[in-house]
């Protein structure tokens, strides 16, 4: 009985596993067929203002600021919200990245 279920649990999960990569790499196929008109799209609409380069120095002093004022507000210092910081810096850096490019 045990030995059914145990090989019914494998064989759904191949199932899923196999599911998956397909996804994964249609996902992947449809990322790099818009890869020309993603980088059109990026050219005319953000290079008019601040270029991407002059928007990221923007973008990581202000992420920077952001993240040393959350931790000094969170009460349990740097090192003790050290894993959420990683995490949200890189959200944030982008977020805030593509915004000053977009807007400016």
């Amino acid at each position: 009985m045990i030995g059914e279920t145990d090989n019914k649990n494998k064989n759904e999960s191949r199932k899923v596993a196999a599911l998956l990569l397909v996804l994964i790499l249609l996902l992947g196929a449809a990322v790099l067929l818009l890869l020309p008109m993603l980088s059109e799209l990026i050219t005319t609409q953000l290079s008019p203002g601040i270029d991407l380069k002059g928007a990221a120095v923007i973008s990581f002093f202000v992420t920077t600021f952001i993240m040393v004022l959350f931790a000094v507000a969170s009460g349990d210092g740097l090192l003790g919200e050290i894993q959420f910081i990683l995490g949200s810096f890189f959200l944030f850096f982008v977020i805030i990245w593509l915004l000053v490019a977009w807007i400016f």
